[in-house]
């Protein structure tokens, strides 16, 4: 009877940290081969940066990189690392590569010590996961990662809008500040969003070529909706896409914008259920928003208000 009911606590244990497991974020940053001594650094202060933002978030934080060489290799150390992750539940995971990339015509690279990884190989070992990702690719010539990767319930940005641009990109020293800064706070919630950070890296990317005098030689894309397309930062007021593509394609943002690393005390009182059903109202609402030149201005406003009062119970039931 005693060895029964051990195992039904073990068994009642082992879900309640699954469950756990599942709900909780976890934060990948993945430093690459540096090359230069000074690129080393630059990288360095990027793990730094985020190793603080992780344990201010509370969330699970894996480095890879950034220490010594061991015996296996950091690309079958990422492999890994992925493997051991929770692949379905509300728990966002995010991914981050900090270094170099290349880019030969056919397959982008993430220049890693040792083996390097393609933008396909990350895409297959991602593929069984069904839960709220966020890969970031700082790297040059990245934009081919985030064609690859774009997916559902995914946010991909990269740090340039072709493979040909390959010089260094210097976006994800200033995105890793954007992370930690209040002052990328643009709608004034009290947290940074994924989208949040990125206007802000890319604004101060830009900043630094007009200070410096030189021709811009990366442009950071953000990618929410699955379509690999990308969207700039300058087509964004605020923090909606207010510039509409040639060919009618989505815009990006609305879902990005609801990734939050460190979440504000309003936000940690939200159960995940409430956070999911809040989350599909507001892309609702974005759609409808988007769609308003094709309703009349009696339907628009019935939609909207009826999704309004659905956002309202969701907050007045926590």
């Amino acid at each position: 009877m005693k060895t029964r009911f051990r195992f039904v606590v073990f068994v009642l244990l082992w879900a309640v940290v699954r469950l756990e497991a599942a709900e909780r974020a976890t934060v990948i940053v993945v430093a690459g081969a540096p090359g230069e001594e000074e690129y080393g650094k630059v990288f360095a202060q990027q793990l730094e940066t985020w190793g603080k933002v992780a344990a201010q978030a509370g969330v699970k934080a894996v480095t890879i990189g950034g220490e010594a060489v061991g015996a296996t290799s950091d690309r079958e150390r990422l492999k890994q690392a992925l493997e051991a992750e929770v692949q379905a539940g509300p728990g966002e995971l995010w991914l981050v590569l900090v270094g170099h990339g290349t880019f030969d015509g056919k397959e982008a690279k993430f220049n890693l010590r040792g083996q390097d990884l393609t933008a396909g190989e990350l895409a297959d070992w991602l593929k069984p996961f069904r839960r709220p990702l966020a890969i970031i690719d700082t790297a040059s010539a990245s934009a081919p990662f985030l064609i690859k990767l774009a997916g559902a319930g995914r946010v991909v940005i990269s740090s340039t809008r072709s493979g040909n641009e390959h010089n260094y990109a210097r976006f994800g020293k200033f995105f890793a500040e954007a992370m930690a800064d209040p002052r990328s706070d643009l709608d004034k919630d009290g947290q940074v969003s994924l989208l949040e950070a990125f206007l802000s890296g890319s604004q101060r990317t830009t900043e630094f070529y007009k200070t410096e005098g030189r021709l811009a030689t990366e442009h950071a894309l953000i990618d929410d909706n699955g379509d690999g397309l990308g969207t700039p930062a300058e087509w964004f007021r605020g923090v909606r896409a207010t510039k509409q593509a040639k060919d009618g394609a989505t815009l990006d943002g609305a879902r990005a914008h609801q990734f939050h690393l460190v979440r504000s005390a309003a936000e940690q009182q939200l159960s995940p259920e409430a956070r999911a059903r809040r989350d599909a109202l507001e892309l609702k609402i974005a759609r409808l928003r988007e769609t308003k030149a094709k309703l009349t201005e009696a339907k628009y406003y019935e939609e909207l208000e009826r999704l309004m009062l659905e956002l309202a119970a969701v907050y007045e039931g926590t």
